[in-house]
């Protein structure tokens, strides 16, 4: 009976493992790849506002973190860096900075969602049209289905 048990926890611990894994890399290998570095730095040429997303933030972990520069255009937002790959990112822009999840719950539902980030090596969303970019101060990837904060990083 005792061997069972073993077998059934062993068993259950690697089928757990598995699945966590599944979830950490399939983002990986099924996402696009990146827009190259010169297109990232031709759209980056149009911008109005820079901004850095660091790893030093109190939301950001070593799963969940972003560095880089991010280029605010009027119709774009161009980062070009790297993000902690993952499920479900999305990009905000938000009057109000901040660096954890319960800040951005705090504000999330006054923060205007601009689109869905699908690669980790750097990005291009577009601005939908009758979003002014300067109504915003901080731009904030997010992962949806687990609500966790990745990064964010203040341009005004």
């Amino acid at each position: 009976m005792l061997r069972w048990i073993i077998l059934a926890g062993t068993h259950g611990g690697a089928l757990a493992v598995g699945f966590a894994l599944g979830i950490y890399l399939l983002p990986i290998l099924t996402a696009p790849e990146g827009p190259g570095e010169t297109v990232l730095a031709e759209s980056a040429k149009s911008a109005v506002y820079e901004a850095e997303f660091t790893r030093e933030l109190a939301g950001s972990d070593f799963l969940h973190w972003g560095e880089g520069t991010v280029s605010i255009t009027p119709t774009q937002v161009v980062h070009t860096g790297a993000l902690a790959p993952g499920p479900d990112y999305q990009l905000y822009l938000a009057s109000e900075f901040v660096e954890d999840e319960a800040g951005f719950e705090r504000i999330k539902a006054s923060a205007k969602r601009i689109g869905s980030v699908k690669t980790f090596d750097g990005f291009l969303v577009d601005v939908p049209e009758g979003v002014n970019v300067a109504d915003y101060s901080t731009v904030i990837v997010w992962c949806e289905s687990f609500g966790e904060f990745i990064t964010a990083a203040e341009y005004q």
